[in-house]
């Protein structure tokens, strides 16, 4: 039984059940990675090709971002920036978000996520340049 109490917003529930969802979310998001840690995005035939790539020649914002994954796994840290350094900041943005929502279900209270529209406009503006440069000839050093 899930109880809102209106004064202070606190979600009445127990703990396991509050943690329920973000346990499951790090549980998925855990046998993705251990999964493409495993499986080395390296060598073809394991994953399809990113579709913009194959028909275009062009590295999408995402491009990269199996292996930059499978290196990070692995702790290559390097790799991982080289593979696509924008994946990297996802992957500890993600992990940051996921222990904020961690800790208000501890502490019972829910997690509103509510970005302003400058943020999300400067998210897109930053995949969109992000996507621009590695696409020219001095960008090279953003490749895959």
């Amino acid at each position: 039984m899930r109880t809102v109490n209106a004064d202070s917003r606190r979600v009445t529930q127990g703990l396991p059940g509050r943690l329920a969802l973000p346990a499951g979310l790090l549980a998925g998001a855990a046998a993705a990675f251990a999964y493409v840690g495993a499986v080395d995005p390296n060598e073809p035939g394991h994953y399809p090709v990113c579709p913009l790539l194959r028909f275009t020649g062009l590295y999408c914002p995402g491009c990269g971002g199996l292996r930059s994954a499978h290196a990070f796994v692995h702790g290559d840290l390097p790799a991982a920036l080289q593979a696509n350094a924008l994946a990297v900041l996802g992957y500890l943005a993600c992990a940051a978000l996921w222990t904020v929502w961690v800790v208000h279900a501890v502490r019972g209270r829910p997690l509103r996520i509510d970005p302003r529209p400058g943020l999300v406009w400067s998210l897109g503006a930053l995949l969109l340049v992000f996507s621009v440069v590695r696409n020219l000839p001095f960008g090279g050093w953003l490749h895959p």
